[in-house]
């Protein structure tokens, strides 16, 4: 998900979204130790949407 998209969506479900990813994250965490994903990068994108995600969240408290 580009920056431009997440600075598009309500705060309020902003961080919905984020609770969300967060546990999606999680799963593929999880997933990984059991047995190997085809694809590891889905960790590491994750886990950048999710920062990307908290800090434009922060941006819009910050700007209240």
């Amino acid at each position: 998900m580009k920056i431009s998209e997440i600075r598009q969506i309500p705060a309020a479900e902003l961080s919905q979204r984020i609770a969300e990813e967060v546990a999606k994250y999680n799963q593929l965490v999880l997933n990984h130790s059991i047995s190997p994903l085809e694809n590891p990068s889905q960790i590491k994108a994750a886990r950048r949407t999710i920062a990307q995600m908290k800090t434009v969240l922060r941006e819009i408290e910050l700007n209240k």
